[in-house]
């Protein structure tokens, strides 16, 4: 039996090889190509959806890593833009206040006789009962009590309370602040008083009734009482009023500079205030 069956094995085994040479030998001489056509078209089937497949998720494994990449890249770019952005602030800001501080070296320039220190606004007291402005100037950089503040488009105030390294300026909006003023073109003159506002908004008061006040005449200090220098613009008239049976006439002032956003002022150093009340004292009939 077990010769038999090795017997048999050895004949399956030459046959399995007399077949294959045979499908070999009709396979090169064509006879097997409809039968090979037959057998392979579910594979090429087969093998072409596999293809397809493996494309796709190709192409979707690079679009996901492409997404990546445009995100970071995205990204990048945000913090660039955020950073640029911050350096045109920057710039900006640089370009202003050079521009500010040309201006004011351009107006001390063409004056004479005149000394200046410039000072930053540090802050802006509009809750007290006076209403002031704070500047990081004091007596160590000669500052002092009373001296005129301005810029160069025209009076701010004057110093009423000074430290070592910063002073409070009283701003001529101030209720209880009075500037003896003088019309340009008229040279009338008159009390220019404050309203308590930082829009700039003045009165003039106490001008002579046969005064000529013009809209848009300008406003300056006439030198008058000693507390501030003279031709400094105060501000500009933008309409007039007189009262039946008066003696005077007022006008309403508005100063050319924007209170809200002042940043940078001059003090004027070689102006001392003029004591004046002896005077007074005397013409009172006071003790001699």
């Amino acid at each position: 039996m077990r010769r038999t069956w090795r017997s048999n094995r050895l004949i399956f085994f030459i046959l399995c090889l007399l077949l294959c040479a045979g499908m070999v030998v009709a396979s090169l001489s064509g006879f097997l190509s409809p039968l090979e056509d037959l057998v392979t078209l579910p594979l090429h089937a087969l093998t072409g959806g596999l293809n397809r497949t493996s494309n796709n998720l190709n192409a979707t494994l690079n679009a996901s890593s492409d997404v990546n990449v445009l995100r970071q890249r995205v990204a990048a770019l945000e913090e660039e833009l955020i950073k640029l952005q911050g350096e045109v602030i920057q710039l900006r800001e640089v370009a202003s206040d050079y521009n500010r501080l040309t201006g004011l070296l351009d107006y001390t320039s063409s004056l004479t006789g005149r000394e200046f220190v410039t000072a930053d606004v540090i802050g802006v007291d509009a809750q007290s009962l006076v209403r002031s402005i704070i500047i990081n100037r004091g007596t160590r950089d000669g500052l002092a009590l009373g001296m005129p503040v301005q810029t160069d488009l025209g009076l701010v105030g004057r110093i009423f309370e000074v430290s070592a390294s910063s002073a409070r300026v009283q701003l001529i909006t101030d209720q209880n602040s009075a500037v003896s003023g003088r019309l340009q073109t008229s040279r009338a003159e008159g009390s220019v008083r404050g309203r308590g506002l930082l829009a700039g908004n003045l009165r003039m008061q106490f001008i002579p009734v046969d005064a000529e006040v013009t809209v848009g005449d300008l406003v300056v200090t006439s030198g008058l009482g000693g507390n501030f220098p003279p031709d400094i613009v105060i501000g500009q008239v933008t309409s007039r009023r007189d009262f039946e049976f008066e003696l005077w006439q007022e006008a309403e002032v508005s100063s050319l500079i924007d209170f809200a956003t002042l940043e940078f002022v001059l003090v004027v150093t070689n102006f001392q205030p003029a004591d004046i009340s002896v005077f007074d004292t005397g013409a009172d009939g006071g003790a001699p």
